[in-house]
């Protein structure tokens, strides 16, 4: 359940609190309504979750709608949200035929429920709905959570023209921009500081949680907090691991995750991570369950690092929870995680195996110096990344689609 607008001005301050208030106002009430394919599992489930009653609640009417499929479907847009990352897969004619079929068949089930000034659509999955469902008046965007920086071609040519319909597209990063005829707007995603993941917790909750999980409170613990996916290099981790293990042979590993319901490949990879884990008691492979938020809470504030290694990543809001905690974070330079982590500022930056191994031994090795980019990590999420600034900036953004052509939307005193 999501806290009442108001236990956030203690956070944000009266000024930004009172802004964002005043930005809902001047929509007037126009509803929303926000399309995804899962309700459990990823980022983008976790703030439209958090999000979607705060907009109800300062004005904003917002319903939030997920897409149905078939395994056929999800398969295709996995292969494409690959693809989108960079990798050379390619779509075959009866993936097309496949993500169209759906497609149409969930404009059915949604037609009425889509009929609302304002349309937002996130990732590829729904991106389709458009074709079907915009009605004149009707404003529509694209919220682009990939990586999309250096798409495989075909990827991009499937993707693209449906994208470029849309009134307005929105990404996490200045690299994720496309060339298109439509406006683009970046906005980073955000954590919510009052739910269960990110919220002060007592201590001893921390401890029966380690207890719990047969964790060594005594000893460094290294953690990775990710749905198990390739490009989230959970072996890479183990490598790293098992690097530092020779010079700090006290410290443990634990790879926390679990799947999600619109990812095919999620289910695959758990058996891989098990395997290259081995017989090391000192490695802890965990399949959580949805919405173990209190649990993630605490593990994230036991570790003495919080390890961020994928290959490709959106934006990556364990980092974001991670900073927020005050945790020591090691990440690789991919995506949106450069805009968190300012390397030797709020954390560390890497690009490999070895150099993932190092920073973590510095970690170990100056507390000191560790704990001072933990506290500039938090102050850097304060000013950026918290759902509050996300709603600001997403108001303004609809602000914008509604009255294209203007240079000034006065919204009074």
């Amino acid at each position: 359940m999501s806290s009442p607008y108001s236990a956030y001005r203690s956070i944000i301050g009266k000024a930004e609190h009172d802004l964002i208030a005043r930005l809902a106002q001047r929509l007037e009430g126009r509803s929303l309504a926000m399309v995804n394919s899962t309700r459990d599992g990823g980022g983008v489930a976790e703030i439209l979750r958090n999000m979607v009653p705060l907009l109800n609640e300062i004005g904003v009417p917002t319903d939030w709608e997920i897409i149905e499929g078939r395994p056929d479907f999800f398969g295709m847009t996995k292969t494409l949200h690959n693809a989108l990352h960079g990798r050379p897969e390619p779509l075959t004619a009866a993936m097309i035929d496949a993500y169209w079929e759906v497609s149409r068949m969930n404009a059915g089930k949604l037609a009425d429920k889509l009929d609302k000034p304002l349309v937002f659509i996130h990732d590829p999955q729904p991106a389709g709905l458009l074709r079907d469902l915009r009605k004149p008046g009707q404003k529509w965007v694209y919220r682009c959570h990939v990586d999309v920086s250096n798409p495989f071609p075909p990827a991009w040519d499937f993707l693209g023209p449906i994208v470029t319909n849309y009134d307005a597209s929105v990404f996490s990063h200045p690299s994720f921009a496309q060339k298109m005829v439509n406006p683009q707007f970046l906005i980073a995603p955000s954590i919510d500081p009052l739910t269960d993941k990110n919220k002060p917790i007592p201590p001893e909750f921390v401890q029966k949680t380690l207890r719990r999980f047969q964790l060594d409170p005594k000893r460094p613990l290294l953690t990775q907090v990710s749905r198990f996916d390739k490009l989230k290099d959970p072996i890479g981790v183990i490598a790293a691991y098992r690097l530092v293990k020779k010079t700090h042979p006290r410290v443990q590993l634990l790879l926390a995750g679990g799947a999600a319901s619109d990812d095919p490949e999620s289910v695959h990879i758990l058996p891989a991570i098990q395997e290259a884990a081995g017989k090391d008691p000192d490695i802890h492979v965990l399949d959580l369950p949805p919405f173990s938020d209190l649990e993630i809470n605490a593990l994230q504030r036991a570790s003495s690092v919080v390890l961020q290694k994928s290959l490709k990543e959106g934006f990556a809001l364990t980092v974001t929870e991670a900073l927020w905690k005050e945790r020591p974070v090691v990440a690789m330079a991919v995506g949106g995680i450069p805009l968190q982590v300012l390397d030797h500022k709020t954390g560390y930056l890497v690009h490999t195996v070895e150099g993932t191994a190092t920073a973590i031994r510095r970690v170990l090795d100056h507390p000191e110096e560790a704990a001072v980019l933990a506290r500039n990590g938090r102050k850097h999420v304060l000013q950026n990344f918290l759902i509050t600034r996300h709603m600001r900036e997403y108001l303004s953004m609809f602000l914008s689609v509604l009255h294209p052509g203007q240079a000034i939307v006065r919204f009074g005193a």
